[in-house]
Formats: structure tokens, C-alpha cells, sequence
């Protein structure tokens, strides 16, 4: 409330901070000047507490045992204008003259930096315009005195006594004043200051709570949340920060020319219904968004709004809103609205600071917008995307394995679903199978891809030096140990560890390795300190295992537990289908090992190599192919065939009748190859048949059939296989 000058009406005393001293005679100079002391002794104790409010009030209560006066009141001039920041009345009561404030004496003095003494007003010539407008309002009075408030930061207001009766002030009741006024300027600096620091500090929390809002929706835009999720986050943090009675946000349609209501946070008292909230959206909406800019306003504005339109009265209730546009990079997007019951209206501030909210809420719709396109696509590309990856997937996730046979692919989808788990994984085959390959591959798709793939060829070690190399040695352990040594265990720490011929172990050091698989603990040889290690094991074998262990040959317990997902591998001979791309895929290798042009494979080489037993499987053609692409001289592969059709399957001549006997022995030839030349057993070859066991054994010596370990023990003479051949055909 701006002031111009003092005006009296005289009213009973207020109630005052120390009681009313009546003097029943008057003091002498000795008791006035003490009196003043203590006066000033309890103002300067009792300012430190007091309130804005009570200043002036308890100022008078304490100044008029010893002075004279009607008025008090104390003005705060903001710093460096003339605008009255706060005003405080002890006594009297004021009624502001329309006089401009740098007419007024209170300015004169503040002015200055001067005290002002009136005895008479009346007779005073100094001021006379300035008296003669006051008694034009009606206010008069007859002696005043004005101090200015000053401290060392500079001047703050003024303090103020007036009488409606003449008084001449004298030099004591001056100086008296001046320090009060001196202990007046004090205080009030001591409370602008707390204020100030006040202001700052929430100043401070509100810049804080805001930092802190925009650093959340930031990490909600990198951490791509559900838009929807982000923007209820947004309503919420944005009515926290800026107190409101309302947050919304609203998106626009797929064809941009309606507002729906995404997300809404508003008080308990103020809840909407879902018709209301939308019917504000889009009314908020058609301020925006056409002009791309900011808008404030109150519900007045609103007042063109048809009731029938509005039937929930959903504006009424907010005095004050403001909307601000969700601009993407190449349209609108939509709008964040805040609203309020304040006659207080949003602040420049609040805009700007809704202005970087909208930036990020922004950048979060056009992401979920972008992802929305994205994943559309992806969806309409689902069934192709499923049939490439069905088609690369030996690529993909099998970079070294070739083939899309169904014996092939029915291991690899074993391989998948075995490699995440940490079980050990028996690998079975002849040899030349791809055993080492399948192990790599579980342990690329398992979560240990990323540790040490170490393997070792139990077959290849000798029988003593085999244990040093599983578990390590210490120093001196035996004659040579000249250093401490990690073995293949302790390198393997996290990762797999490939046992191949693993039927080859040597029965002294299978309890060890049992030890191992069991408790995950060993002991270097010749130390006494254990190990504990984190291994998963993966072993391979071309030897029938459940044969050695019925012969004694190996520990039915580490059998056990190697074999706790067995993976069988198809011969080559049962994946004829992958012979082709096998040929070409080994033709691209070695000739770009050797720097050779790409050889063409004819159709009749093909057909050889499609019908030939491959006994030693992808190895031995993996060979030939090597051979062949050095002895081919040109850009044809021309192979040595006469090799191979020695042991070549003929196909049945058209018109030839074989007698049932042969044909007999042929199936049972067969089926004992598919079984891998084991008779009993689920997978057995009498299985296969749907014989007895018992009953095929009779057959097999009938037709002069012998067992693959008979026939390894009696060498056939390559004449004597011929004609055995030829007989047969």
C-alpha cells in the first residue's frame, strides 16, 4: 500500500507493550534520561522478536511514558525507488491524501538522509505547498518529527512521531529519537535480511524440486518408458513443482485435428469426469495450438463457452490456467496445461520452465510415436523375419556348423535349448562328426560366452602326464616341475571345458574328475591346498560308453554324471542332404586359402559324393575336397573317384532280383549302420527291426552277419571285400 502523507484521527490507545506511565508530577532531567535508557535498553532486547506487525505498535508502547505524540508509524522504501515496500502504524490512524508519495515530507526525508523537527506546523513556511494540500484532504496536524532509517548498506525508511497539539522538541528528545530510530533501522535490516535469505532458500528448493523434475523425465526418455507411464509421471511431478490444481497433457489424433487427454493429475476435490477432462483439453488445445505459442488466462475468458457444451462445468472452477504446445520437429503434438483456483495468475517464469518441460514430454511422444512405426513394421515382417531366421539360423548362431538336414537341425534345436543351463553335456558320435563344433556352439549360446572355451584331447596325452594337465602341478612336484603350472580346470574357472575321447580316460584318474563334476574342488598334484573352481564340462566320444562300462572299462558313476544330456550326432552318411552344401562350402575355403579361383563342381562328381558311405564323415571329406582342389589343374574340381567307387552303394539295377536271403542281410546291414552297430537297446538295431535281440543275433550268424568289434579284430582283405561285394550285387 503506497503512502503520501500522515493524516490524525484521534482513537483510544492500543494495547500496549508495557504498561502506561502516568506521571503525577513532572521528572526531572536526571530521571528523563534515565528512563530513555531503559526505554531504549527494551527496545533494542524486545526488536530482535518482533514481527512487521508489531513494530510500530510496540514502538509507541514503549515511547509514550516520555514523549508526547498521537502518531507513529514506521515506512520501508524498496531500494532505489519510491515505491513503499511495507508500512507499519503503532498509533493514530491514516488516511492516505491523493498526493503523489515524492511530494510528501516522509520522501523529503528519506531523501535527505536528514531528520525533519516541526514545532508548529502552522507556523512553519518550509513546507507550505505540502500543508496546504494536506488540509485540502482534511488532514492537519501542528508538530511532527521525522528520522531517517539508515544503516551501513544504505538507506531503508523512515520513522515518524506527530501531535495534534504544537511541540517544541528538544535537543534530548532528538538525539533520544535518533537513536531509537538508529535500533528501528537495525531491526528492520535484520528482518529484510531473514526474509531475504528466506526467499533465496526457497527460491533455491524450487530451482532444486525443478532440476531435479527435468533430470527424471530425461532419464524417462532414455530409459523408454511406456509413453503413457511417462506422462502420468509428468502430470504428477509438474503439479508438485508448480502448485496447481490441475496438470494435463493432451495428444493429438492420428489425423491432428482433435485433443485427446492422455494423462491428468488434479486435487481429490477437484475430480472430473473423463467427458469434462476432454471437453477442457480440447478447449485448451484450440489456444495453442494454431499459433505454436504460450497462453495464460483466467476462466473469463471461457465465458463464450456454451453450457450445453460444458456440462460438467469443468472451467469454472480454475481462475487461472496455463498451456503451453508439445512441439515435435515437424508438427504439433500436442498440449501441457496446468490450471489453478488462484486469483494469482502463472508468472513468466512458470512458462519458461513449462516451456523445457515440454521440450522433453516432446522428445518421449515423438519416440513412442517412432517406435510405434517401427514396431508396425516389425510386426508385418514377423513371418518373414521367423522364415529367415529359420533359414540363416546355421549362420546366425551356428557359424561353423553347414547343413539344413532334419537329423542336423534336430541336433542344433537340442543345442539351443541345452546351452543355457549349466548341466554337462555328453556328446556321441563317430568320429569325424563335428563333436568339437557342437560343444563350441553350446558354449557361444550359454552365458558363459564370454569366459575361456578350454579343451583337451584325453587321447592325445599320455596316461601320466594326463592329471598334470587336468589339474596343474606344483612346484617339484615330480622330476621337470620346475614351476608352478595352472591346469586345464583352473584356466576354465567360469567358462567350459571340452573333454573329447573322453572314453580314453585312463580309470586312475576318473575318481578325480568325478570329485571334480561333484563338488566343483581339486588339489594340484603334489599340493595340498584346494581349488575350487566354476566349470561347466562338456565331453565327447566315439566309443560306446554304456559298452565300457559294462566291460569294466569305465566308472558307471562319472558315466552318470557326464551323461546328464546326452547329444547323439548323425553320421554324414545319414545326412545326405548336407553333403552338397558341405562340398561347396569346403571348395570356397580351400581355394581362397590358396589363392586359387573358385572350382566348379560337376553334377556327376555330386551324385559320387552324395552316394559314398563317408565312414570317416566331414572329416574325411573335408580332406578329399582339400585334395582335390590342389590336384585340380583347372577351374573344374576333378577328383580322384576311383578311391571312392570302390566302396561306393550302388543302386539296384532296374530288372535285377535279389534272392530274399540278400535282401534280408542288406536290412539288417542297414539297420545295424542307423544303430550305430549296437543290437539291444532302445536305439538298438533289433528295435529298429521290431525283433527280439535274441532273435536277431540267431539271423545275424545265420547270414554270416559279424559285430563291428568281431570285424575289427579280423582284417578283411580288399580282395576278399570285393568280391563279398560283388557276390552280393
Amino acid at each position: 500500500m503506497s503512502i503520501a502523507e500522515f493524516g490524525l484521527r484521534p482513537q483510544e490507545p492500543l494495547m500496549s507493550f508495557l504498561p502506561n506511565m502516568r506521571m503525577t508530577q513532572p521528572p526531572n532531567e536526571s530521571e528523563t534520561l534515565a528512563k530513555q535508557y531503559e526505554a531504549l535498553s527494551r527496545l533494542s532486547i524486545s526488536l530482535g522478536s518482533m514481527t512487521q506487525e508489531d513494530l510500530s505498535r510496540n514502538l509507541a508502547s514503549l515511547l509514550r511514558p516520555l514523549l508526547d505524540f498521537d502518531f507513529l508509524d514506521v515506512v520501508v522504501f524498496k531500494q532505489g525507488t519510491s515505491e513503499v515496500l511495507w508500512q507499519s502504524v503503532g498509533a493514530g490512524q491514516f488516511a492516505p491524501p491523493d498526493v503523489p508519495i515524492e511530494e510528501t515530507t516522509s520522501w523529503w526525508v528519506h531523501q535527505q538522509q536528514q531528520p525533519l523537527c516541526i514545532a508548529d506546523w502552522k507556523l512553519d513556511k518550509r513546507f507550505a505547498v505540502r500543508r496546504e494540500a494536506l488540509k485540502k484532504t482534511g488532514i492537519e496536524y501542528r508538530s511532527l518529527c521525522r528520522f531517517p532509517l539508515r544503516t551501513a548498506q544504505g538507506p531503508l525508511g523512515v520513522f515518524s512521531i506527530a501531535s495534534s497539539r504544537p511541540h517544541d522538541y528538544s535537543k534530548e528528545e532528538v538525539r533520544f529519537l535518533s537513536l531509537a530510530a538508529d535500533q528501528v533501522a537495525l531491526a528492520i535490516s535484520h528482518a529484510l535480511s531473514r526474509e531475504g535469505s528466506q526467499r533465496a532458500q526457497s527460491e533455491l528448493e524450487v530451482q532444486s524440486a525443478r532440476l531435479k523434475l527435468l533430470a527424471d523425465l530425461t532419464n524417462g526418455v532414455m530409459a523408454n518408458l511406456p509413453v503413457n507411464e511417462f506422462l502420468s509421471e509428468v502430470t504428477v511431478g509438474i503439479r508438485r513443482v508448480i502448485p496447481s490444481d490441475l496438470a494435463m497433457v493432451g495428444l493429438l489424433d492420428s489425423e491432428g485435428d482433435r485433443v485427446g487427454v492422455s494423462a491428468c493429475d488434479m486435487a481429490e476435490d477437484d475430480m472430473l469426469a473423463k467427458e469434462a477432462v476432454d471437453i477442457l483439453g480440447e478447449m485448451f488445445g484450440a489456444r495453442v495450438l494454431c499459433s505454436g505459442k504460450p497462453w495464460v488466462g483466467n476462466s473469463e475468458e471461457f465465458e463464450q463457452v456454451d453450457a450445453a457444451a460444458d456440462p460438467k462445468g469443468s472451467v469454472a472452477g480454475f481462475r487461472n490456467s496455463c498451456v503451453v504446445p508439445l512441439a515435435g520437429r515437424e508438427r504439433m503434438l500436442g498440449i501441457l496445461a496446468l490450471g489453478k483456483h488462484e486469483d494469482a495468475a502463472y508468472t513468466r517464469d512458470v512458462i519458461d520452465f513449462l516451456l523445457q518441460v515440454s521440450n522433453q514430454v516432446a522428445v518421449a511422444v515423438e519416440n513412442a510415436l517412432v517406435y510405434g512405426e517401427l514396431r508396425k513394421l516389425k510386426d508385418s515382417f514377423s513371418e518373414e523375419r521367423v522364415y529367415l531366421e529359420g533359414e540363416i539360423r546355421s549362420e546366425l548362431n551356428f557359424e561353423e556348423i553347414v547343413g539344413r538336414s532334419s537329423a542336423l537341425q534336430r541336433v542344433l534345436r537340442q543345442v539351443e535349448v541345452v546351452a543355457p543351463t549349466n548341466s554337462g553335456v555328453l556328446i556321441q558320435g563317430e568320429t569325424g562328426t563335428g563333436k568339437e563344433l557342437i560343444a563350441r556352439a553350446i558354449h557361444n549360446l550359454s552365458s558363459r560366452r564370454d569366459q575361456p572355451f578350454i579343451k583337451l584331447n584325453c587321447a592325445a596325452i599320455p596316461a601320466p602326464l594326463l592329471e598334470s594337465e587336468l589339474f596343474g602341478h606344483e612346484r617339484g612336484a615330480y622330476t621337470g616341475a620346475l614351476a608352478q603350472v595352472k591346469g586345464r580346470f583352473e584356466l576354465a574357472h567360469h567358462g567350459t571345458l571340452f573333454l573329447d575321447e573322453i572314453g580314453d580316460l585312463p580309470l586312475e584318474l576318473q575318481p578325480k574328475l568325478l570329485r571334480v563334476l561333484q563338488e566343483q574342488e581339486f588339489e594340484r598334484l603334489g599340493g595340498s591346498q584346494t581349488i575350487r573352481v566354476n566349470v561347466r564340462v562338456v565331453a565327447a566320444t566315439n566309443q560306446d560308453l554304456a559298452r565300457l562300462v559294462a566291460a569294466g572299462q569305465f566308472r558307471a558313476d562319472l558315466y552318470y554324471r557326464l551323461n546328464v544330456i546326452p547329444v547323439q550326432l548323425p553320421p554324414l552318411r545319414e545326412r545326405v542332404q548336407d553333403i552338397p552344401p558341405l562340398v561347396e562350402h569346403f571348395v570356397r575355403k580351400f581355394c581362397a586359402r590358396m589363392n586359387k579361383p573358385l572350382k566348379l563342381v560337376p553334377e556327376e562328381v555330386m551324385e559320387v559324393f552324395k552316394i559314398h558311405d563317408w565312414p570317416g564323415n566331414i572329416r574325411e571329406l573335408q580332406n578329399f575336397i582339400e585334395r582335390a582342389v590342389v590336384l585340380s589343374p583347372t577351374s573344374i574340381l576333378r577328383p580322384s573317384l576311383e578311391e571312392l567307387k570302390q566302396m561306393t552303394r550302388r543302386p539296384i539295377e532296374a530288372g535285377s532280383i535279389r534272392t530274399l536271403a540278400e535282401a534280408e542281410r542288406d536290412h539288417i546291414l542297414e539297420a545295424l549302420k542307423e544303430s550305430g552297430w549296437r543290437i539291444g537297446g532302445r536305439q538298438g538295431a533289433a528295435a529298429r527291426l521290431g525283433l527280439p535281440r535274441t532273435t536277431l543275433v540267431y539271423k545275424m550268424r545265420k547270414l554270416g552277419i559279424e559285430t563291428r568289434s568281431a570285424r575289427r579284430m579280423r582284417p578283411v582283405p580288399e580282395k576278399e571285400y570285393v568280391l563279398a561285394r560283388a557276390a552280393a550285387r
